[in-house]
């Protein structure tokens, strides 16, 4: 080929150095030499192009550049994700039980406490002492009855005498406890076994019964709450597996879903779900923000390809996938069918199989029979 070029150069340059031709000479030498000129680059056209047809080092014959991806089936879930938070199952916030004026808070934010604990109480004078009169009164009552008994049981004295001191007994003790029922009230005492977490109160300070004084949580029974739209009642039950997110702890656990509700709420239609927590991990806290995502799709042996890769046409849903013909790689149109599809990935249904070479990158301009490499 530099031969051939290097002929054509010698001649334009000895067409210039020749004698003193007349003007239709000149013209006719140019004209001869241009003829020459193309017949020259047509030669080198074509012999570029068979050099091309044989190269073998894979330089002027790789085709497009694309990525596959190889199919291996594996299980495959789809998720329903949710707003959730965290719940203490024994979480109660305690309020007393009549007016009056707190005389002691024996607790503080962080104590230990058990059932039936004393937490706080209020202004008891008054009520204590109505229960010395009560007192008072029913002793006297109780030693008139044992005196109308005894004569009654001799026969001496009247029926109704015994009535009578038999009913003022009896409406000075049922007087007594309701006394000592109110005496009670004056005292806030811890319903369950767990944490204080909030103290509302101070020594003096007046308080009504519904004003909240104290929060009390069990950390040993905390769960994750949520919410479900009405259209998964069908495919979310109780043991399908959950992945809880907690984004402030920057943590993920695994786990079951306890309880998956069956009434729906007609004002947000949804239906509440439930997963308990591990007792012995100690860093949730109630209110805390979760995310369940909660499996109700499982395919098994799953064949799946991003989403992306999956275009659509007059016939339907196709893929490109990379097959080799003897020395080359080309690209070939398969239809699918696809099924599920979760966080950017579709399972394909019918019209792959395993070990299939799926282009996953560099498909758009691609058309069937076009060679690729990878």
């Amino acid at each position: 080929m530099r031969s051939i070029k290097t002929y054509l150069l010698f001649s334009v340059l000895l067409a210039a150095c020749g004698g003193n031709p007349s003007g239709s000479d000149k013209m006719a030498e140019l004209a001869d030499l241009k003829k020459q000129q193309a017949a020259l680059r047509e030669k080198i056209t074509q012999l570029e192009a068979e050099i091309a047809a044989t190269d073998t080092s894979g330089k002027s014959n790789k085709g497009k550049l694309v990525a596959v991806t190889e199919l291996v089936p594996a299980t495959f879930n789809h998720y329903v994700e949710i707003q959730a938070r965290v719940e203490g199952d024994e979480d109660v916030t305690l309020s007393p039980e009549t007016v009056g004026n707190v005389t002691s808070v024996l607790v503080k934010a962080g104590s230990t406490v058990s059932k039936g604990q004393l937490l706080a109480t209020l202004d008891d004078r008054i009520i204590r002492q109505g229960l010395d009169e009560v007192n008072s009164q029913l002793e006297l009552a109780n030693q008139v009855f044992d005196r109308q008994k005894n004569l009654w049981q001799q026969r001496i004295g009247s029926e109704m005498q015994y009535l009578q001191a038999k009913t003022n007994k009896e409406a000075l003790e049922k007087r007594a406890a309701s006394v000592r029922e109110q005496l009670s009230m004056t005292r806030i005492k811890s319903p369950i076994n767990g944490t204080v977490d909030q103290v509302n109160i101070k020594t003096g300070q007046s308080v009504a019964p519904g004003i909240p004084v104290f929060r009390v949580v069990n950390m040993n029974a905390m769960k994750v709450v949520g919410e479900v739209a009405e259209s998964y009642l069908a495919t979310i039950k109780s043991g399908n597996d959950v992945l809880i997110s907690f984004p402030d702890l920057d943590k993920e656990i695994n786990g079951k879903l306890d309880y998956a509700g069956k009434a729906i709420n007609r004002l947000n239609r949804t239906f509440n779900v439930e997963v308990r927590l591990n007792s012995k991990d100690g860093s949730f806290s109630p209110n805390m923000l979760a995310v369940l995502k909660i499996v109700d799709q499982t395919v098994p042996s799953a064949l799946v390809v991003p989403v992306g890769s999956i275009q659509k046409s007059s016939e339907g849903e196709f893929v490109y996938i990379a097959v080799v013909e003897g020395k080359t790689t080309v690209a070939k149109r398969r239809v699918v069918t696809s099924g599920i599809t979760y966080n950017g990935m579709t399972q394909v249904a019918e019209g792959l199989a395993a070990g299939d070479k799926v282009i996953t990158t560099g498909y758009q301009g691609i058309i069937e029979g076009d060679i690729v490499a990878q």
